[in-house]
């Protein structure tokens, strides 16, 4: 699996000169592939569903013994959120060019805590800002921010030039997104109602989707295995 990548539409390995996609180029403006983002997070889920299915028991894990303890459980709760989940976006990444992932792997969000806390910090005053003036304007800055924790990962960049990026990119496709946006929070929603179980999968299936979306919107620049590799030496 080392030596193979894969295609962000139809999500099977490939070699990398025959995939019709360039993951290090920002795909032109079109109608939005949907199914294609889902069935390729769903191929993308198959090759590493243990992994995927353990850190998910493993985070919600995490944040009921957070909301057990008295003080600040909220604030750390909030702090930790974006770089745990951010964890199924590197492993996602990874698998999406052909490497092999290891466990630990979905804990390195957390070298970007800083600007992913900051991320989900400006980005929820702002939406807030946005509802109260008639949820229009909070409305598409959900949307239009969707890509920014993604953006901080692999382009290493600051909170502001990431949402402004993710802003700038995703309103030439707006409804799209939107569209895909809600996708997602139904399949979350049919996987909580199997009794929150369905969650272990679904929730790792649409990161897959949103990894696979990325790499089609803005290419990826970072290699996941390198990154790995100075992360262990740290």
């Amino acid at each position: 699996m080392g030596t193979e990548t894969y295609c962000p539409t139809c999500g099977q390995p490939t070699p990398l000169p025959s995939c019709r996609h360039d993951l290090s180029r920002p795909r032109a403006p079109q109608a939005l592939p949907l199914g294609d983002y889902l069935r390729s997070g769903w191929d993308l889920f198959r090759v590493y569903p243990y992994g995927f299915i353990g850190f998910c028991l493993l985070n919600f894990f995490i944040h009921t013994v957070l909301h057990v303890i008295p003080g600040l459980n909220w604030l750390i709760s909030a702090a930790i959120t974006s770089p745990l989940m951010m964890g199924n976006f590197i492993v996602a990444a990874k698998l999406l060019q052909g490497q092999t992932p290891r466990f630990q792997d979905f804990f390195s969000g957390f070298s970007f805590f800083w600007p992913l806390f900051l991320v989900s910090l400006v980005s929820s005053v702002l939406i807030g800002i946005g509802m109260a003036l008639l949820i229009i304007p909070g409305v598409y800055l959900i949307v239009a921010y969707f890509f920014a924790p993604c953006l901080v990962v692999d382009r290493a960049l600051d909170f502001w030039p990431a949402m402004e990026l993710s802003r700038r990119t995703v309103t030439s496709q707006w409804f799209g997104f939107f569209a895909f946006l809600l996708l997602l929070i139904l399949i979350n929603f049919g996987g909580a109602l199997l009794l929150g179980l369905g969650l272990l999968a679904t929730i790792p299936i649409t990161f897959c989707a949103l990894t696979v979306a990325y790499g089609d919107l803005f290419g990826f620049q970072s290699d996941y295995t390198q990154r790995s590799l100075r992360l262990k030496t740290l």
